[in-house]
């Protein structure tokens, strides 16, 4: 097994030597520094009132595609004149984000002031009534953090991870706590701070990324990590949360090791190891410190379904949604800078069918695990 990784090295040593020699992360902000471009805001609406005015809050529009170019070493970043959304305190469509807005403010305020912390999930049930869902307050929380131009983890608010990580890997939290993701069975939840994590050791030759929970578990089961030792996989359990994507980030900063993604061969899936790679339109402001440009997309590629003769009965036909999403994708800068990838999507988009990572499972229980990712990291088959 000496010469399985060879080609994995090789890759390796290829991404280390076209590694950027000016860091583009965004660096985290002082404390002082939160604080006052919250009084800023604080000051405009004070001013506002003052002059008789009705208050605004300008934000910046971040889930249109209009907001967003295609840096090809960054991924989807902000542009510099981002459409912007005016809300007033005296229009009833916008009475009430603008309070909401003010609320977190005044609770980020303090939290960063007593240089203390909350999750997301605290912050909501101190009051869910006063936020009506969860999600309302996670998309207030992302519009302050791209209105103050400030990242997330600089607002002294945490998410609460879903996604999970194995392999040789062992590092400490901030508290001190020694985090060891060794076991073969079992996973360790990705950190809410991933952040703070300091004195990383790992002798891992590469990251897989997977897309889905069931899968990442099958790999588990298959003691993936111990035949395929030393490497990491991780899973943000579908559309990655920040964390997930934080965690990856901050491996591929500090490890510099390969990164592959093993996803559905359908649109959906193409797209989250895009989010991954290249992230997404609503945190596209903090794309310098989410994204990892280097990810190389290992599986399940379209063409690997006739490559492996894939029983005929294991394809899932084409609904009016992915064909929508596969026309979006192929508009995309970031997909047809790539040839590789625009192949691929254009085979998939010709069958009309799609097959998800468990269909391998038809041609052998463990054909995954054994045949399918040794065979893949020995040879190169990524793009």
């Amino acid at each position: 097994m000496a010469d399985q990784f060879i080609v994995v090295d090789k890759l390796r040593d290829t991404l280390r030597e076209s590694l950027e020699k000016d860091d583009r992360r965004q660096e985290d902000i002082s404390r002082q520094d939160v604080l006052t471009r919250i009084e800023r805001v604080i000051q405009t609406i004070v001013f506002s009132v003052s002059e008789g005015e009705a208050p605004v809050l300008r934000l910046m529009n971040r889930c249109n595609w209009a907001s967003v170019r295609f840096h090809e070493s960054v991924g989807l970043v902000r542009k510099a004149d981002v459409p912007v959304t005016t809300l007033r305190c005296d229009c009833p469509s916008s009475a009430t984000r603008f309070a909401l807005i003010f609320k977190l403010l005044s609770v980020i305020y303090k939290l960063v002031q007593s240089d203390s912390y909350a999750t997301k999930r605290d912050i909501y049930y101190n009051d869910p009534q006063l936020f009506g869902s969860q999600k309302t307050l996670d998309s207030i929380l992302d519009d302050i953090s791209c209105m103050l131009k400030v990242p997330r983890r600089s607002l002294h608010v945490f998410a609460t991870s879903k996604g999970f990580i194995s392999g040789d890997l062992c590092y400490l939290e901030e508290d001190g706590t020694k985090v060891d993701c060794n076991s073969s069975s079992t996973a360790v939840p990705v950190s809410s701070n991933v952040n703070g994590i300091r004195n990383i050791v790992s002798a891992a030759k590469f990251i897989l990324i997977v897309e889905k929970d069931a899968t990442f578990q099958r790999l588990l089961d298959g003691a993936f990590c111990t035949r395929l030792s030393p490497c990491i996989i991780i899973t943000g359990k579908g559309v990655p949360d920040v964390n997930s994507r934080l965690m990856v980030r901050k491996l591929w900063d500090t490890l510099h090791i390969p990164v592959f993604a093993l996803v559905d061969a359908d649109p959906y899936g193409i797209e989250i190891m895009c989010i991954y790679k290249y992230g997404s339109r609503s945190l596209a402001f903090e794309a310098h410190s989410l994204t990892v440009p280097s990810v190389l997309w290992l599986g399940l590629l379209p063409s690997d379904i006739q490559r492996y003769r894939v029983p005929e009965e294991t394809l899932i036909p084409f609904s009016q949604a992915d064909e929508s999403k596969i026309n979006s994708l192929r508009t995309r800068d970031y997909i047809s800078c790539q040839p590789a990838w625009e192949r691929e999507i254009e085979a998939m988009q010709r069958l009309k069918q799609k097959a998800e990572i468990q269909s391998l499972a038809s041609i052998a229980p463990h054909f995954l695990t054994r045949v399918y990712l040794p065979n893949k990291l020995r040879y190169g088959g990524w793009i």
